[in-house]
């Protein structure tokens, strides 16, 4: 059977989209594949509608690297309001307890921020994307159910506090992948004594992404650049091999190149010794990336 040729257009790169608030991640995806014409394109892990902020964007070939910024740690700004507590731990959610937040000031927050720092267990919450027997815990949520759930182990790197004005409080954290930062500012409420929900959520990185360091573009911006063409367009995308940025480069003579196209570990004069590596043939042509075995040569893991 002869295979479907893909509609649309071949283009390959990574667009550090900044998500607004109130349309999901692949509402945006689909925005975004729409104005490139892009044969293939993918997000690399969902915002809530409520959160703005970074949603790096796969465009063809580069979604072979997705799982890379899938894992890849997360930063965000996040807006606390305390005394509240609502069934979704977010302002979308509905109001189950208010409790006054009297006494509640910078001290108290400070003393109690340390404890979420490291390694932490978290439950996910029933409004989460989780799947429970095949049914999205969200699903389940919004019929009046609940269900068990297994706690996961969460690193959270970074935890500081931005600003101080209760009821509200505003926070950044920098944290691993699978961290629910609606569970945080819930837990934090908690130890608190007021309970607590996101009531504003910007995500601000998301591994070698981070915002101030990278210009992040927003859909006006897409479609202003679609006006001029899509050479215009595709200034706008970041080199695939930006995700890789933590992974040493390796340079492949020709006859290496070839033989490691065909799937066949090389040895490489001067290699790292051990670890991920980029792949890149006559200096600068990237190829994807490498693994190092154990006798030194480099293995081909995800090419291009």
């Amino acid at each position: 059977m002869a295979r479907r040729r893909q509609k649309g257009r071949s283009v390959d790169g990574i667009l550090l989209l900044d998500k607004p608030a109130g349309v999901s991640s692949n509402h945006a995806l689909q925005q975004v594949k729409h104005l490139y014409q892009a044969a293939k394109a993918g997000h690399t892990g969902s915002l809530d509608p409520l959160a703005t902020g970074l949603l790096p964007l796969c465009l063809g070939q580069t979604t072979k690297f997705s799982s890379f910024l899938l894992d890849a740690d997360k930063r965000y700004r996040v807006t606390v309001t305390l005394g509240v507590t609502t069934d979704s731990a977010d302002a979308d959610g509905k109001v189950l307890q208010t409790r006054p937040v009297e006494g509640v000031d910078e001290a108290a927050v400070r003393a109690v921020l340390p404890r979420f720092l490291g390694s932490i267990e978290q439950l996910p919450p029933m409004f989460s994307a989780v799947k429970h027997q095949g049914e999205r815990l969200y699903k389940l949520a919004r019929e009046g159910k609940e269900v068990e759930r297994t706690p996961r182990t969460v690193q959270i790197f970074a935890l500081d506090l931005i600003e101080c004005a209760p009821p509200l409080l505003m926070l950044d954290v920098h944290c691993s992948k699978g961290t629910y930062v609606r569970t945080l500012a819930e837990e934090i409420g908690a130890a608190l004594g007021c309970g607590a929900h996101v009531s504003g959520l910007r995500r601000t990185g998301v591994g070698p992404y981070v915002e101030g360091e990278t210009r992040f573009v927003t859909v006006p911006d897409v479609e202003r650049a679609a006006a001029e063409g899509f050479e215009a367009m595709d200034a706008l995308l970041l080199p695939l091999d930006s995700v890789l940025g933590h992974c040493p480069a390796v340079k492949l003579s020709a006859d290496a190149a070839f033989y490691l196209r065909q799937g066949q570990p090389v040895l490489v004069p001067q290699a790292p010794t051990e670890g991920l590596v980029r792949l890149y043939a006559g200096g600068s042509e990237f190829l994807g990336i490498g693994v190092i075995l154990d006798d030194g040569r480099v293995q081909p893991k995800r090419l291009i």
